[in-house]
């Protein structure tokens, strides 16, 4: 007789066979439905906030217990994330923090200082992931602090554009003018995209039961 397949398997085995557009649209979609929930269900939306530097908080703490269990810091040491990879991503954001940068009334350097952070956060966890991809098999505490930091981008990046609907976009106002304000959205936007696809293969391998992340080629 053959085994009956549960409700959630059988939904990430029809995802998987998905071509890689209408799983853009299909994460897109989801997306748009948790802010709508988000928004609907939080009535106070800086609680969002909140639990996103939660979240972060839990996944730092994860990390330290790593650290201090394993006494390694594989995968996520400077010296085993492509030296290379990270200079040439902090080459661009400082380049582009010189002229794209707030235009609110702090001194020049600060502002610079603040849009090259803000860039740089966005693409900062590629070198990470792409030595996970190099590795395909992630251990699980890595995981949890990886997949910590991509609620807690999503979290964040939630707030931002309920933030921006509520105050009927007067909160870009409050950034400056020009390009600056879309780019810190464009930033968030970033780097939960960057985040999600990792997510995606945590949660199915938690669903199937794994203890550890197998990432696929491809995935960064």
């Amino acid at each position: 007789m053959k085994a009956t397949k549960s409700p959630i398997r059988a939904v990430a085995t029809w995802l998987r066979r998905q071509p890689p557009k209408m799983k853009t649209f299909l994460a897109v979609v989801s997306g748009m439905a948790a802010l709508l929930f988000l928004r609907m269900v939080v009535q106070d939306h800086n609680n969002i906030f909140i639990a996103a530097e939660a979240v972060h908080a839990l996944g730092t703490c994860v990390l330290i217990y790593k650290l201090s269990k394993e006494k390694t810091c594989a995968g996520l040491s400077l010296k085993s994330q492509e030296p290379t990879a990270i200079f040439l991503a902090v080459i661009p954001c400082a380049v582009l923090s010189l002229f794209i940068h707030p235009t609110t009334s702090h001194h020049s350097f600060n502002r610079i200082c603040w849009a090259f952070c803000v860039y740089l956060e966005a693409i900062s966890v590629m070198p990470r992931l792409r030595v996970m991809q190099n590795i395909e098999i992630i251990e699980p505490f890595t995981a949890h602090y990886v997949f910590a930091l991509g609620i807690a981008r999503f979290l964040s990046c939630a707030h931002w554009f309920i933030q921006v609907f509520d105050t009927r976009g007067h909160l870009l106002i409050a950034l400056g003018y020009g390009l600056w304000p879309c780019l810190v959205l464009l930033s968030e936007i970033v780097q939960t995209f960057i985040l999600a696809d990792f997510c995606y293969y945590y949660v199915k391998s938690l669903v199937g039961g794994q203890l550890v992340v197998r990432l696929p080629s491809g995935v960064v």
